[in-house]
């Protein structure tokens, strides 16, 4: 049998290139797995040395993170099985159980994004494409809930705009693409500028956002620039592109939108994953209710 490593780095490439499965998702699967390797070694492991990498993994890692390297090494093992390099999965004799608390999504304050807004529109000069990118980079993570990743990855050919809407065709986790389309009229009015300056780029960068250097925009660089305006609003305060996600779902939760709906403007395979925002939408509720119930006008009391 080939050494564990060789089988690794075949799975990869898989990975790569016949399950065209996102950069992140591969990024995280190298890490994991070759970390995997160091502590196995070249053969293939079974259960005992499996359980003493699991052990391994709960003294050294919190539980949410020793989930996703646990979940990358059975993925590896669920692929030999199904290409039968292995004839059993040893995973399947072991009884595992991770607790892991459920982390309540965080939002951005509804002051700190009118401010934020606010602040990007304030600094817009007419000829200066960046000052309207950053504007349309705010506007698109708030109203459409992209993935920083999906919002790095448009270009001209996925990103249509008109007089009235923007429509946007998003490739997601897992090739799975969907459609938004925005007609909200501000959103449209920048989309509309940024396109037209845009017209004078070269022809052969099709990326919808560009760097200084001309170069395709990088998540990195969309977390500089959020944290670059925040600053304009709160120095203590920080947000990350993801908290725009949350803060877009929660937002259309708390205005009665059917859930279903925002699982398919999320993306999301899975029902239970947009569930999440709920518990942040029921605190919204529970101030509702302690505003608006009739018991709030009734003066008995102790």
């Amino acid at each position: 049998m080939k050494a564990l490593s060789s089988l690794v780095s075949e799975y990869l490439h898989s990975c790569e290139f016949e399950r065209k499965l996102s950069s992140d998702t591969l990024k995280a699967y190298r890490t994991d797995l070759k970390q995997f390797v160091r502590f196995i070694g070249e053969q293939l492991a079974e259960k005992k040395q499996l359980v003493e990498y699991i052990q391994y993994l709960n003294s050294s890692f919190a539980p949410r993170t020793v989930k996703r390297k646990l979940a990358s090494v059975r993925a590896f093992y669920h692929e030999l099985l199904r290409n039968e390099i292995i004839s059993t999965d040893p995973f399947m004799k072991i009884n595992m159980r991770i607790h892991s608390p459920q982390q309540i999504p965080r939002v951005i304050p509804k002051q700190i994004m009118a401010r934020l807004l606010e602040n990007a529109y304030h600094l817009y000069c007419p000829n200066d494409d960046r000052s309207i990118r950053d504007i349309l980079i705010f506007e698109l993570l708030y109203c459409t809930g992209l993935r920083v990743s999906e919002l790095c990855a448009l270009s001209t050919d996925t990103f249509l705009v008109s007089k009235e809407d923007v429509s946007i065709l998003i490739k997601g986790k897992g090739q799975r693409e969907r459609t938004i389309r925005i007609s909200i009229p501000q959103v449209v009015l920048i989309a509309n500028c940024y396109i037209r300056l845009s017209l004078n780029r070269e022809k052969n960068n099709k990326a919808l956002f560009l760097n200084r250097d001309g170069r395709p925009l990088s998540t990195q660089s969309v977390r500089r620039i959020i944290n670059k305006y925040l600053t304009t609003v709160d120095k203590e305060y920080h947000a990350t592109p993801h908290m725009f996600r949350h803060t877009f779902a929660t937002s259309l939760l708390d205005a009665g939108v059917d859930i279903r709906i925002i699982q398919s403007l999320l993306g999301h395979s899975s029902i239970s994953t947009t569930q999440l925002y709920t518990h942040v939408s029921n605190s919204k509720a529970a101030t509702v209710l302690a505003e608006n119930h009739p018991r709030r006008k009734m003066l008995y009391s102790l």
